[in-house]
């Protein structure tokens, strides 16, 4: 072999440093040890965990994670704050009962579920990308109202239409996905299934957000006149950023009409809406693990503090009143939620450290 081949069939060890580097600054998570720490507990999260905390409690969490990650995109990436996400998800899981399988068998059309699930996806999709189109139109407190509107008017839509809704009772034993012989809604199986779709949504906003199009939104948050005279549509991007957001949306949706196994107007409340924002501001809104943080601090404040009261001999209804103040508290000391406080103590310690270093040198 002639020393010319040899060279050629040698690995360029530039390229491959410069190839490491490149994917260190796009995905900076695989870094992390406290990231690969929590990924590890979650995988083996069946085996140190029961039936309940499996599902009611950390199923629940990526479910409520996965809604309220869709509303991070928007706010965090678009500058847009919207209140109809829950709306996109309950209509996703609306459109489920009534085009597959349940024990309303006067509404529901009985499609198999993978067929039923993708059809629901792709309207919940065209659903989101419509509002989408209207709240892009306005911009701060107008662009939060309309969404709201939207989510309100779903919801008592909902509750009054009784040939397609079935009204305020609701479409109860929606069917769950059963093939290669596994029960997909077992406690084990769904909580795998929820993991994965948390994960691909997780990684699929990191990714977009770190893309030419993504870039781009945030280019149209900071300044969408500068975006359009550089040739931008910025209402384009904005509408597709609503796309993408209800898609995700519609995914927590499926999974939480198959966690609970029916759906009612209930489900897509105007609370409900609001608890969503609430969930996506206390964890952050400005990465994408900040709702699933802050939907884990939610679902164990509802789970928990509800059984405190109920002890201490107070209303039950009235953990949403320690909800409310854990909320105010985090927003007042931080504008970003968990993930602020965490980034502030980290800067604080590391300045004390730098201190502490310069003062025995000194």
């Amino acid at each position: 072999m002639s020393l010319l081949q040899s060279t050629q069939l040698r690995p360029d060890p530039t390229a491959a440093s410069a190839a490491r580097r490149a994917f260190i600054r796009t995905w900076p998570e695989f870094q992390n040890p406290v990231a690969w720490l929590v990924a590890l507990i979650l995988v083996i999260m069946p085996l140190i965990a029961n039936g309940f905390f499996l599902i009611e409690i950390f199923g629940t969490t990526l479910i409520l994670g996965i809604i309220a990650l869709s509303l991070m995109f928007l706010a965090g990436y678009g500058g847009m704050v919207s209140l109809m996400q829950l709306t996109i998800a309950g209509f996703a899981g609306y459109m489920v009962a009534v085009l597959g399988v349940s024990g309303n068998a006067n509404i529901s059309l009985g499609w198999p579920w993978w067929l039923a699930t993708p059809m629901a996806l792709v309207l919940a999709t065209l659903f989101g990308t419509l509002g989408g189109a209207l709240a892009v139109r306005t911009e701060g407190i107008y662009t939060i109202m309309i969404t709201l509107a939207i989510g309100a008017a779903f919801y008592y839509f909902t509750n009054q239409n009784w040939a397609i809704f079935n009204g305020h009772t609701g479409i109860n034993t929606v069917a769950t996905p059963h093939f290669w012989g596994v029960d997909w809604r077992s406690d084990i199986a769904f909580y795998y299934v929820t993991l994965g779709v948390a994960a691909i949504c997780y990684f699929a906003v990191q990714y977009v957000s770190r893309a030419p199009f993504g870039l781009a939104l945030q280019g149209v948050r900071d300044n969408s006149r500068r975006m359009a005279a550089l040739g931008f549509n910025p209402n384009a991007h904005r509408i597709a950023a609503y796309a993408f957001a209800a898609f995700i949306a519609g995914l927590g949706g499926v999974l939480q009409v198959w966690n609970y196994g029916q759906i009612s107007p209930g489900s897509v409340s105007v609370g409900a809406c609001i608890d969503i924002l609430i969930i996506a501001v206390v964890g952050g809104i400005t990465r994408p693990i900040g709702p699933f943080i802050g939907a884990l601090i939610f679902v164990l404040l509802r789970t928990f503090a509800l059984d405190l009261l109920v002890k201490l001999g107070l209303d039950g209804n009235r953990f949403r009143l320690l909800i409310g103040l854990g909320f105010l508290a985090i927003v007042f000391w931080s504008s970003d939620g968990v993930i602020g406080l965490w980034e502030r103590w980290r800067r604080r310690n590391a300045s004390s450290a730098t201190r502490s270093r310069g003062g025995r040198h000194g």
